[in-house]
């Protein structure tokens, strides 16, 4: 039988490498697969001049060698041998997987690029690349620096010919995100709904995995400050432990004062970076959560975006219930069985309530949601599809 013709060969540029953690390798995982099982013949490059982020000494590092151990079984596994290269484009950075004259090689032979997150800097030998397609996963940041003139986000940007933003409401005219030079399209993360199987039940105890305080990428617009950590969300809703009888559980690394302040609210607190360093146990992790109680970012929320989070659909995938703070989602995303968007603690509630009241039930319809709009034939498909290629 001859095998299905190839619809050409797609590079997908990432941060597999930069940030070796599990639910950055499923994310990329999930386009990679997603594109073979549609036709195409996809590589994962990753060839920037920043440093990679070491999780051995939780800091960032020149010596890549740790995380290309610890990601390459894994995109072997799932049949990408000779089909991935890391190239540190810095003093003394090291090239692997493919040669570097492989890589430029790719660059010119290629039909299109995937720059998924945006992380790749886009340099002359990149332009090779007849068609360049930028899928943004953290809308609102980007958008505001084009409205405020930022010459190199905008350089950037003009490098790629058609432009995704996991924002779906950009654009609308209830999203108070500045849309100027640019047109957004919209897409999401996509999943591979087989990968995330669970016929087990769950635990009694909602979780999420996430990091609790970020620095460095609070934004200014309009004279309003505008934060990226998740602290300041949560915060707003450390009393739901005590509001309910279920378990609620915090993956996320904490001081020892945040830690306590945590627990004298009632909630569990575990440490992300143990989980998210094992591929099989960050997914089991989710697997075997009751649900995903969860919040999102203020540059996500306050603008209303329409964001949603890729973890939050894996726990879709998985048949587990997600409660998550409304974003705009909602609008694209049906709600009230299986997913529920919160405003205020009171619509908390009421979601944890209408979970635990047909639990059954919300884990089939988060299972079909997560079928119906986040597989990744159909996302991938479309965003295929609307780039022309």
């Amino acid at each position: 039988m001859n095998e299905k013709p190839s619809k050409g060969k797609i590079i997908v540029f990432g941060i597999l490498f930069w940030y070796p953690l599990a639910g950055v390798t499923y994310q990329f995982l999930h386009y990679l697969i997603g594109l073979r099982r549609l036709g195409y013949d996809p590589y994962y490059i990753e060839d920037s001049g920043r440093w990679i982020y070491d999780p051995r000494i939780n800091d960032i590092s020149g010596d890549a060698s740790g995380n290309i151990e610890a990601v390459v079984p894994i995109l072997e596994a799932h049949g990408f041998r000779d089909r991935w290269a890391f190239r540190g484009n810095y003093p003394d950075g090291q090239c692997y997987g493919m040669t570097e004259s492989q890589i430029l090689r790719l660059y010119r032979e290629a039909d299109a690029f995937l720059n998924v997150t945006g992380a790749q800097e886009i340099r002359e030998e990149h332009m090779a690349c007849p068609r360049r397609v930028y899928v943004e996963s953290d809308p609102f940041a980007s958008q505001v620096k084009v409205a405020k003139g930022d010459e190199m986000t905008i350089t950037t940007l003009a490098a790629h010919d058609t432009l995704f933003s996991f924002g779906e409401n950009l654009g609308a005219s209830d999203c108070d995100t500045p849309i100027e030079r640019f047109r957004w399209l919209p897409t999401r993360q996509p999943v591979l709904i087989d990968m995330w199987n669970n016929p087990d039940g769950g635990s009694e105890t909602y979780t999420t995995i996430t990091t609790w305080h970020n620095k460095g990428k609070n934004i200014t617009y309009r004279g309003d400050t505008y934060y990226w950590t998740k602290d300041r969300e949560f915060e707003k809703f450390l009393d739901l432990p005590r509001r309910r009888p279920m378990s609620f559980e915090l993956a996320a690394g904490v001081d020892e004062d945040v830690e306590r302040r945590l627990r004298d609210h009632g909630w569990r607190q575990t440490h992300s970076v143990e989980i998210s360093k094992d591929f099989d146990r960050y997914r089991s992790y989710i697997q075997n959560s009751r649900g995903e109680f969860t919040i999102a970012r203020d540059q996500y929320v306050r603008p209303h975006t329409g964001w949603f989070s890729d973890r939050s659909a894996c726990y879709l995938a998985a048949g587990r219930p997600v409660i998550t703070q409304e974003t705009g989602f909602s609008k694209f995303l049906p709600t009230g069985k299986g997913l529920f968007g919160f405003r205020t603690m009171d619509d908390i509630l009421a979601a944890v309530d209408a979970v635990e009241s047909d639990y059954e039930g919300n884990c089939r319809a988060a299972r079909e949601i997560a079928k119906e709009y986040f597989a990744a034939e159909k996302v991938i498909g479309s965003l295929m599809e609307r780039a022309g290629l």
